[in-house]
């Protein structure tokens, strides 16, 4: 009997033994198998799109940012950009465009022109409306103006305002006027009142006046003789301007006015 239990005690395992060594089962359940391990581990293939992709995302966000950077400061350093006139592309509607403009400023030339050339009528006809009126005032003061001191010099005057026939007539009789000047000792001197233009061709060159003048004569005695009369006077355009054509007293109730 003793030595049975000899043999067999080798056999069982100490309880120390089994306390220390891991049961197969719990080291089985807590390690993956080599297959599972495998699987759950990813391959090269699949880790390498993973990071580029990461690579590609951080790529482009630092583009965006540098690109939205630069977009900045370029638009805080370069100009503001001119508004430009539209450009006529068409041939067509450029010559059009052209003609509109061209005409326009011969419409503009030509009224212009015309309204020029019809005032320029006007104001040609009222200067020499105001060059019949001196005229016609200056001739009749003349003609009714004789000093017997100064005959020669009178008479001239009388000549210088006249033309036509009423001219021819004053030099011929001017010896025979100069002498009764001389022999009465009159002065005469005349103040016009008032003067108007009653006709008027500028074209033809002829005019009428009506003038009021004031006449005084003074003897060598006595008291001066002052009267007032209306002349009629026909007027002829020369060379050197409008002078007398024929004078004479104006009918009763014609007024210079």
């Amino acid at each position: 009997m003793a030595r049975t239990t000899a043999e067999k005690r080798p056999t069982e395992p100490d309880e120390a033994d089994e306390a220390a060594e891991p049961q197969p089962e719990e080291t089985a359940a807590e390690e993956p198998t080599p297959e599972e391990a495998a699987a759950e581990e990813p391959t090269s293939e699949e880790a390498e799109p993973e990071h580029a992709a990461l690579e590609e995302t951080d790529g482009d966000a630092t583009e965006v940012a540098g690109d939205d950077a630069d977009g900045v400061a370029a638009d805080e350093d370069s100009p503001k950009p001119r508004r430009r006139l539209p450009r006529i592309s068409d041939p067509v509607l450029l010559v059009a465009a052209v003609l509109v403009v061209v005409a326009a400023v011969c419409a503009g030339y030509f009224g212009w022109s015309w309204y020029g050339a019809a005032h320029d009528d006007s104001l040609a006809y009222s200067r020499d409306r105001d060059a019949v009126l001196r005229a016609a005032e200056q001739g009749v003061q003349n003609m009714n103006t004789l000093d017997y001191r100064k005959v020669e010099q009178g008479l001239a005057s009388w000549e210088a305002s006249t033309t036509g026939d009423l001219h021819q007539q004053l030099v011929q009789g001017s010896a025979q006027f100069s002498q009764q000047v001389r022999a009465a000792k009159t002065v005469t001197t005349a103040k016009i009142l008032d003067a108007a233009v009653t006709e008027l061709d500028d074209r033809a060159g002829k005019a009428g006046a009506i003038v009021a003048v004031q006449i005084t004569v003074t003897p060598p005695t006595g008291t001066p003789a002052t009267k007032q009369s209306r002349m009629r006077a026909q007027l002829t355009r020369t060379s050197s301007g409008w002078k007398l054509s024929a004078l004479g007293q104006a009918p009763v109730g014609t007024t210079a006015g």
